[in-house]
């Protein structure tokens, strides 16, 4: 007969959201999952969007002027934010899957906190990071100064 270990979470959804021992890992986690789920979201409108054309061009110009408005060239950032995280999360994820020495660190005894993941993978994170809102400060100035 096989025994069955409950954990119970006293805590609810504050434990979840808040990542316990996990940390900043736990962070990433949740907005990369959110993430992907907003650019999800983003393609589902703009196939909608999209097929607004075969009612003809005044369907066609009513839904460009639409998306003209200030509130969408904010969304336009958001999704931009969202697609600069998630693709720079995600290269790290994969280096990190993957095995890549300089992103895994050496092989050593499973003892928490793991060592690896403090000194190997989390300054990889923290360059991630940095690249990612440089690239997110980028973009904006672009949607924002130059347009």
């Amino acid at each position: 007969m096989r025994e069955t270990i409950q954990f119970d979470n006293h805590l609810g959804i504050i434990g979840w959201l808040g990542g316990g021992r996990w940390g900043v890992e736990r962070y990433l986690y949740i907005v990369h999952r959110v993430a992907g789920l907003g650019i999800l979201l983003f393609f589902m409108m703009h196939i909608f969007e999209s097929s607004v054309r075969i009612f003809g061009p005044e369907s066609w110009n009513t839904a460009m002027d639409v998306l003209e408005h200030p509130v969408f060239k904010f969304g336009e950032f958001v999704l931009y934010c969202g697609f600069a995280f998630h693709a720079l999360n995600g290269l790290r994820l994969i280096l990190i899957e993957l095995g890549f020495a300089f992103a895994v660190g050496k092989a050593e005894e499973p003892v928490y906190p793991y060592r690896s993941s403090l000194n190997v993978q989390r300054p990889l994170m923290i360059v991630v990071m940095v690249i990612a809102a440089v690239v997110i400060l980028a973009g904006g100035m672009n949607i924002f100064v130059l347009h």
